[in-house]
């Protein structure tokens, strides 16, 4: 019997479930793509995150819920994509910063005005080729419009580094919490500066 994302929550920490995720599949209508970047976000003791200090807005209320509620917040024009990966009243997430584009590539095109390499390489990116927007905010995996695959690919090897974005935060600024497929060119442009010419399909088993 296959492991649901529920089984997996109940199971692993947010920064395992962070690599575990990598090779999953996200899609939404005719469009999906192989994740290969994440970062964790660890909640009342995490700087970084938008739950720091058990913090409950409600713009945040997605993370108090059960896991697989999507989290969808708005940073200047771009929207960002996250799933609570906790028992509820636990508010750790994961941040899905890029995909590897599989189907409905000429649709995602047509929103994102990008092709190739540059299609969903960050976490702007990778919603506005899926058209995933604040209305998604709340919903769950599967029930809803986003459908998740786990372990459609098996990355050869999982590089982690700090996350993007997070200055001035102390730990949480350099703490290696981000997660991307080594190798892979759909990384995002900081995660794959030294491995943009190696082919995509390298990267996996």
């Amino acid at each position: 019997m296959e492991k649901t994302w529920q089984d997996w929550c109940q199971s692993l920490p947010t920064p395992s479930l962070a690599q575990a995720l990598l090779g999953a599949r996200i899609q939404v209508g005719n469009c999906s793509g192989l994740v290969v970047e994440t970062e964790a976000y660890l909640g009342a003791n995490d700087r970084a995150a938008h739950t720091y200090g058990l913090r409950h807005t409600p713009r945040n209320d997605a993370l108090w819920q059960a896991p697989g509620t999507i989290y969808v917040y708005q940073m200047r024009q771009y929207y960002l994509l996250n799933f609570n990966v906790q028992p509820q009243g636990v508010p750790e997430c994961l941040l899905i910063r890029a995909l590897q584009p599989e189907k409905g590539l000429a649709t995602m095109a047509q929103r994102r005005g990008q092709s190739g390499v540059a299609l969903a390489n960050g976490p702007g990116k990778l919603t506005q080729a899926l058209n995933i927007t604040r209305a998604d905010d709340q919903t769950t995996l599967d029930t809803g419009r986003l459908q998740l695959t786990l372990s459609v690919r098996q990355p050869v090897q999982i590089a982690c580094g700090p996350r993007i974005g997070v200055p001035n935060k102390g730990a949480a600024t350099t703490a290696p919490l981000r997660f991307w497929v080594a190798h892979n060119p759909y990384v995002s442009q900081k995660g794959a500066r030294h491995d943009a010419e190696t082919s995509a399909r390298q990267s996996w088993r």
